[in-house]
């Protein structure tokens, strides 16, 4: 009887102990278990981390609850109320800390570099990385980097590389951009992936109104189709670089590059920016049309203009006469 008990008063403590919150150093840690870690290091893993306990009764309950073969490698925030069975149950799950940073359309390789060698605890492998060399890493040598990211929101674990958030956005345009090429309408003149790549770029930068990208897609294609140079200021502006102030003057319109799409005909050598998937779209989908100008009339959106004459008389109207 004494021994039943005894077993008994050792069950209850046992599913006290599971139960009960454990004593944390402070409000949340950070416990990080690498590839390959046992069971019995990760009990220790977890005192390290500031956990108040014993890693010999934490292990104890891996191995009697059969989970921890299940133990997942990661990074993971414990917060104070978690219990032995809540911390188990996060490990076998392999419910880890995330962190997350968000590429918005229309950014530059530039930008985007920038961006992720700031963001929250992930590790910046690339940092010391060219250009070049980065793309390299990557699987892509040679292949320039703008325009070759898809814009969006990633998450990662905290500590994770840079380079594997770089590959995921490389991956995501991709298969974007396959799915755009699949989907090209007759009215289309692009003739490669890389042009819709490079023409999206420029529908990005052109307005951030929805309705008019097609309409603005189109009316870079009909310029295509007839040897038009395109004309657009943001590929002047992608040229300049760093140099670029916040003014276009006519002195660098005047200025030859290889962005300079005033004096140099069909499409810039790259894309200038990281197109989403509406300018995507609308690059391999133009408005029916034969649409040869526009002008922005100053809400957002622009008025689009099949002749010379009209599009002076739409300048006129939504420029100087303000």
């Amino acid at each position: 009887m004494l021994a039943l008990l005894a077993v008994a008063a050792a069950g209850a403590a046992g599913w006290w102990w599971i139960h009960h919150p454990l004593r944390l150093a402070a409000p949340s840690l950070d416990l990080s278990i690498e590839p390959g870690t046992l069971p019995r290091g990760v009990a220790q893993a977890v005192r390290d981390a500031g956990v108040d306990v014993d890693p010999r009764l934490l292990y104890a309950w891996f191995r009697i609850s059969g989970e921890g073969q299940r133990i997942k490698a990661g990074s993971y925030e414990l917060e104070r109320g978690i219990t032995p069975e809540r911390l188990l149950d996060k490990l076998a799950r392999g419910e880890e800390s995330l962190r997350a940073v968000t590429v918005v359309e229309g950014w530059t390789f530039r930008q985007l570099r920038a961006a992720l060698a700031k963001a929250d605890q992930l590790k910046p492998d690339a940092a010391n990385l060219s250009d070049a060399e980065l793309m390299k890493q990557l699987g892509r040598p040679g292949v320039h980097p703008e325009g070759r990211f898809f814009p969006d929101t990633y998450t990662y674990s905290k500590g994770s590389s840079d380079l594997k958030v770089y590959r995921r956005a490389l991956r995501a345009m991709d298969k974007r951009l396959a799915q755009a090429w699949a989907q090209r309408a007759p009215q289309s003149v692009l003739k490669t992936v890389d042009e819709v790549l490079i023409l999206a770029s420029i529908v990005e930068k052109e307005t951030g109104k929805s309705a008019d990208r097609t309409l603005v897609s189109a009316v870079f294609q009909n310029r295509l189709k007839i040897g038009m140079p395109l004309q657009t200021d943001p590929t002047v502006i992608y040229g300049l670089g760093e140099k670029f102030d916040g003014n276009l003057r006519k002195i660098d319109l005047q200025t030859d590059g290889p962005y300079n799409t005033y004096l140099r005909p069909g499409l810039p050598p790259t894309p200038i920016a990281l197109p989403g998937k509406a300018s995507l779209l609308a690059a391999v989908q133009p408005a029916k049309g034969n649409f040869l100008y526009f002008v922005g009339k100053g809400d957002g959106s622009s008025h689009f203009s099949a002749s010379l004459d009209e599009h002076n008389q739409a300048v006129n109207k939504y420029q100087r006469g303000r």
